[in-house]
Formats: C-alpha cells, sequence, structure tokens
C-alpha cells in the first residue's frame, strides 16, 4: 500500500494531537503474529504499513500489561512490564520505534483508579490491618447492621464492597471484585502512581489515555449514592443510583492538575480522559484553576440519536462550552461501545465517517469501523465479558465490538492461524482489509480519502466551525481558515433531498463519485450522501 501524502504545513503553534487523527487498537484482536488466537505486539507491529496508508497519525492501544485478564488488561498486576500474551517489554519498544519510524505516535492506555487484586499494593494491603500500605485502598468497616459500609454498586452489578475475612473489613471494588480501588487521597499512591506513568514517558511513550478518569476520589464520608429517578428497566444495576458520592468529585481536579504538571516537563505529551459526563461537567476536566487533560473524551456521537437537528444541537453546545484556549475531539465508537455501523446502519456508517473527520477537533477512529465491522452475535459458550457474564440477558456485553480485525478473506480473515479468542463476522471474507482496499467505491477507500483530504486541507484539520444549517434530515457545516472555506453537508436520511448553496466545487462525496462536479445555486444530495465542498472561485 502507498504512504499517505505528508500533511499541509501547519502553524508552529498546532500541536501533533490538534491537527492528528488518533486509532485505537484493542490488541486481543488486532493482529496474532504467534498462532495463539490472541492478538500480541508484534501483530500490531506487523501491520503499521496498513496504518501509514490508511493515514492516522497516533496509534492508541488498550492495556498490554501483565494482568490476571478478569477484565482483559483493565485489571493491572504491574504497571511497568508487559504481559506475556502480548509479549516482552523488548518487543514494545521495537514497536514503539517503528511506530516512530513512520512519522507516528504511541498512546498507552493507563488505568489508574484500581488495580488487580494480584497487584504486590494489594496484597501487601489485604495482609493485615497495619500493613504499611492498608491505606493504599478503601478498606472499611462493615456498617452498624452488619453489612457493607454503604449502598455503593458496582458497575459490572451488586455491591461494590467485599468483605475481607482475614482482616474483618471490607474493601472498595468500582468494577469487579478483582480490581480494588486505589485510595488517590493518599499521597503515596499519588507519587508511586506518577512514578509508573514517569516509566513509560521515559522510554518514549507519546501520551496515555486515562481509565475512567472521573472515578479517582471517592467521598471522604462515604455516604450513600441517593435513588435514581430516571432508572429503567433493563438498565444496568448500577444506575439505581445517582453516583454522586463516588465519581466526579471536586478534588479530582487536583488530581489531574498533577498529573497535567508531570506531562508538561517532556515535551508535547498528551493526556486523554475518559471521562462519561454530560458536556457541561465534562469540559471541566481541560482545567478549573489549574491546567487538566489535553482532551477529555467526548462521546456525544456514540450516545446521541442519529437525527440531523439534534446532533447540529449537540456540536453547537460542545463548540461552545469548549474553553477559548482548548481543543475539541470527537469518538464515534470504543471496545465499550457497539459499533457505528450496528448503530446507524450500513450506508449511514458512511455519512457517519465524514462527520467525525470532518468537525473541527481531534478524532479517534475504532479499529475495524474503517472497514465497517458490525457487531457480532456471540454464542453462549464463546461469551469472555464478565458484564454480561455478571447481569446476562442485559446486552450489556462488549465481547460483539471486541472481534478480531478482518485483514483477508483467507483462514481466520487472516488474523491468526488459529482459533481467534472470539468468533468472526460471518461476512469477513467480503468485508475485510484486502478486498475493500482493491475497490474504488469501498467504505476503507472513502476512510482514506477522507484522511487524504483532511492532511491536505488546513481548513478541515485546523480550521474554524460555523453551523449552517439544519433542516429536515440534512446537516450542514462551514470549516474555513485564512485561505478555504469548505462547505460538510450531510444527508442522515434515506431519502434524496436538495439543498440551495452557493457556488462552490465538490472535492468528495461518500458515494465517492462527483468529484470535480461545479455545484451553482442548488446542490442535489442522494440518499445516505455526504459531500464536501470547496466554496467559491468561478
Amino acid at each position: 500500500m502507498p504512504h499517505s501524502p505528508t500533511p499541509a504545513p501547519a502553524p508552529a503553534d498546532v500541536l501533533w494531537w490538534q491537527r492528528g487523527i488518533v486509532y485505537q487498537i484493542y490488541p486481543l484482536s488486532f493482529h496474532d503474529s504467534n498462532g495463539d488466537g490472541k492478538g500480541d505486539l508484534d501483530g500490531i507491529r506487523q501491520r503499521l504499513d496498513y496504518l501509514a496508508w490508511l493515514g492516522v497519525d497516533a496509534v492508541w492501544i488498550s492495556p498490554v500489561y501483565p494482568s490476571p485478564m478478569k477484565d482483559f488488561g483493565y485489571d493491572i498486576s504491574d504497571y511497568c512490564s508487559i504481559a506475556q500474551t502480548f509479549g516482552t517489554l523488548e518487543d514494545f519498544d521495537r514497536l514503539l520505534k517503528e511506530v516512530h519510524t513512520r512519522g507516528m505516535k504511541l498512546i498507552l492506555d493507563f488505568v489508574p483508579n484500581h488495580t488487580s487484586d494480584q497487584h504486590a499494593w494489594f496484597l501487601e494491603s489485604r495482609s493485615s490491618r497495619s500493613n504499611p500500605k492498608r491505606d493504599w485502598y478503601l478498606w472499611r468497616d462493615a456498617s452498624p447492621n452488619g453489612g457493607p459500609p454503604s449502598n455503593w454498586l458496582s458497575q459490572f452489578g451488586g455491591s461494590a464492597w467485599d468483605y475481607d475475612a482475614a482482616t474483618g473489613q471490607y474493601y472498595y471494588h468500582a468494577f469487579l471484585k478483582e480490581q480494588p480501588d486505589l485510595n488517590w487521597r493518599n499521597r503515596q499512591v499519588r507519587e508511586a502512581m506518577y512514578d509508573t506513568l514517569e516509566f513509560w514517558l521515559e522510554r518514549g511513550v507519546d501520551g496515555f489515555r486515562m481509565d475512567v478518569l472521573w472515578h479517582l476520589i471517592k467521598d471522604d464520608q462515604f455516604r450513600d449514592n441517593p435513588s435514581n429517578p430516571g432508572f429503567q428497566p433493563g438498565d444496568s444495576e448500577h444506575r439505581r443510583l445517582l453516583e454522586l458520592y463516588t465519581t466526579d468529585r471536586p478534588e479530582v481536579h487536583e488530581v489531574v492538575a498533577e498529573m497535567r504538571e508531570l506531562f508538561e516537563s517532556y515535551e508535547e505529551r498528551l493526556i486523554i480522559g475518559e471521562i462519561y459526563l454530560p458536556v457541561e461537567r465534562l469540559v471541566a476536566y481541560y482545567g478549573l484553576e489549574r491546567p487538566g487533560v489535553h482532551l477529555p473524551f467526548n462521546f456525544q456521537l456514540i450516545h446521541a440519536p442519529w437525527n440531523a437537528c439534534e446532533i447540529d444541537r449537540m456540536i453547537r453546545e460542545y463548540d461552545e462550552r469548549v474553553p477559548e484556549e482548548e481543543w475539541p475531539n470527537w469518538v464515534l465508537g470504543n471496545h465499550d461501545q457497539h459499533r457505528i455501523a450496528t448503530r446507524v446502519g450500513e450506508a449511514q456508517a458512511r455519512v457517519a465517517a465524514m462527520m467525525l473527520l470532518t468537525l473541527r477537533g481531534t478524532p479517534t477512529l475504532y479499529y475495524g469501523d474503517e472497514i465497517g465491522m458490525h457487531d457480532v452475535a456471540i454464542p453462549p459458550e464463546r461469551i469472555q465479558d464478565p458484564y454480561e457474564k455478571n447481569q446476562p440477558g442485559l446486552g450489556l456485553g462488549r465481547d460483539p465490538q471486541r472481534t478480531p480485525m478482518q485483514w483477508d478473506g483467507g483462514l481466520h480473515a487472516g488474523f491468526s492461524t488459529s482459533e481467534p479468542w472470539l468468533p468472526l463476522a460471518d461476512d469477513f471474507y467480503r468485508r475485510n482489509v484486502k478486498a475493500l482496499a482493491e475497490d474504488a467505491h469501498s467504505i476503507l477507500t472513502l476512510y482514506q480519502r477522507l484522511i487524504e483530504l483532511r492532511r491536505r486541507h488546513g481548513a478541515l484539520s485546523i480550521g474554524d466551525y460555523a453551523q449552517i444549517m439544519c433542516q429536515g434530515q440534512v446537516l450542514a457545516f462551514e470549516r474555513f481558515d485564512a485561505t478555504e472555506r469548505l462547505l460538510v453537508a450531510l444527508n442522515l436520511s434515506h431519502e434524496k433531498v436538495a439543498l440551495p448553496l452557493a457556488g462552490g466545487t465538490l472535492l468528495l462525496s461518500t458515494h465517492l463519485d462527483r468529484a470535480g462536479e461545479r455545484i451553482d445555486g442548488r446542490c442535489e444530495l442522494r440518499a445516505d450522501e455526504g459531500v464536501i465542498l470547496e466554496l467559491g472561485g468561478p
């Protein structure tokens, strides 16, 4: 595959993550280099030329640290090494070097809220009440009635408190009981975690995505959470309560500011925060009295109803709330959410791609979305996700969006030489990188062309945004800088529509035709079509 063109020159004060595109890899499912059915670091390294061809600027990989894998790497037993499943530190260093050789950045996933119950810190903490690390985790006596200390609930179902008979106290876990929460009010915990970040920053890692960042600090009085009046049948059990005392506590911003201070001692290192909060609370993580994370993940498009005027409202509200000196970002999918092709359908997934890659701010792509991968039904006997196992029947499992990358139409889709850890989609023989890269009208070709266009036009990558119209199911907005004005028009319906438009030249259609077509006074949008036009000219 040929390399993508060099991006247009950017102003000197524009940082790489402001003009760049982030690509998320779920490493268990990207490429298996050793035939054990699970993806690994060498597998990622072997596919870097594909990512360079696609044109992404940064690779974010989900956790690859040593772990009992109760939650597939989000239960870490050692923050400063690599799990045998994925390779070795030497494999990591080789991957990092080759990412940099191709002009890309490498972002690691970091899990600061909790460790594995097999981490040396927790083993010490639970060994006795007098152990020096006892206060590194959240230990409490039983309530007066003999039950858990508070009504706090686990994200994965049931009480968030687990009783330890050996020491006669409960410990708190926001997720699985095998994932005890750290006590971030303890200064020694903070320093130990900052040391682990520094370990990777010194190796040359370009940034971190911080898992469940808004969970880090809990109420120091351990008060009960209030009932949630919006709880609906079928919701995850933890939604019965409003997480008033377990998430988004004011003191968390002090922790984030300390992290930012560490990162500022290195050149252009990025902090991304995973924060599922309403936009008015989300933007506070850019920093209050002190700087915060560079990019608090904006998940609005994941949860938005596929309605043009509602999406337009969300875009405008978010754009207005992002502090003037900060930079926005957009996400269509990730390892925890249903795939975009499943949410909006195959045809609209192309329109969604154009939306993501033309809005103002840093876009993050989830592996496989560029080939239109969809959720895969997982047979009961092959379910892996504890979220589904602990609360069966609610459809909470995340395995369907974590299935192996589809590289070609051969054995196991070119992912592995043996049976993959999760089943493949039944359409992998036609929906795969090899086939779609050779198809001039495929969704993969569309993604590559969109990224190429974004890299070539500064108005798309770092320009300003202006709302133009929302009419029916058509959303239109303008991206512009000092040298050019581009109009993006998106038809979110399955019917053709027309919109009035001053003169312009069509640069790209999601149907991958019409390039160079002159538009004067009226633009026809076919069903499920988005277009990018260069305004002005003869």
